[in-house]
């Protein structure tokens, strides 16, 4: 009922009120608002807006000078809009030089938005905290990471518990906020699209969102509440006789 995050006459607040209602939400794209949807349809389509955005669009605008303010984010992490997809894109696009180690089949580079994948109490460092790359040693196979309240070194058997952080899926956005939010919304991600993951990565945004794909799949979204119950006899469990 109250509104922290963003100012009240937001369309951002007033979007997420019209989703829990099983609303359409309102895509006026008035240039002194702070909710875009722009139409898309195909995948390819969808990756190059996106690019755009986060490297030309939106900077100088809504207060944010520089790409690490904008989080995109994704329902899926695979397909052809997907977390892995995004990210070598956007990789290529914000941060395609430098030093750098690979692991597998992903390059990290100094200078690389990562994300942690698990928690690791030795390190300090937990499931879904956001941090950059400071320094790379290519001869010791060394990754240095700073997040936001510690600072992390990661040798070569342990980058499985990192991940690139262009685009992050909304599950592992929870919890979070960003300046802006950027997001992919498409019939390829038809397992995921629903109401209450598009409330979600709506809500992260502090200054302004931006929708890119299909109104069907924003349709989808929305019709789709899937509220899914649980069977786990707690109630019954808790009756005192």
């Amino acid at each position: 009922k109250e509104v922290y995050r963003q100012a009240r006459q937001s369309l951002i607040v007033a979007n997420a009120h019209r989703l829990n209602r099983g609303e359409f939400p309102q895509l006026s794209n008035d240039a002194e608002g702070d909710f875009f949807f722009f139409e898309r349809n195909a995948a390819e389509d969808v990756v190059a807006t996106i690019k755009q955005l986060v490297q030309q669009r939106l900077i100088g605008r809504f207060g944010i000078t520089d790409p690490r303010e904008i989080q995109v984010l994704t329902p899926m992490n695979r397909g052809p809009l997907g977390t892995h997809v995004l990210n070598r894109e956007l990789q290529a696009l914000l941060n395609p030089s430098g030093r750098e180690l690979r692991s597998g089949d992903r390059t990290f580079r100094e200078g690389d938005r990562v994300i942690q994948l698990r928690n690791n109490y030795d390190k300090a460092v937990f499931n879904g905290s956001i941090g950059r790359i400071v320094a790379i040693n290519p001869e010791k196979a060394r990754v240095s990471v700073m997040f936001e309240e510690t600072h992390a070194e990661y040798d070569l058997s342990e980058l499985d518990e990192l991940a690139l952080a262009y685009a992050i899926s909304v599950h592992k956005s929870q919890g979070s906020q960003y300046p802006a939010i950027v997001m992919p919304i498409h019939s390829t991600h038809y397992l995921m699209l629903r109401r209450n993951l598009l409330y979600t990565a709506i809500t992260r945004a502090e200054r302004v969102c931006v929708l890119v794909g299909t109104k069907s799949a924003l349709q989808q979204a929305v019709r789709n509440q899937d509220e899914r119950l649980r069977f786990s006899r707690l109630a019954a469990r808790l009756h005192v006789d």
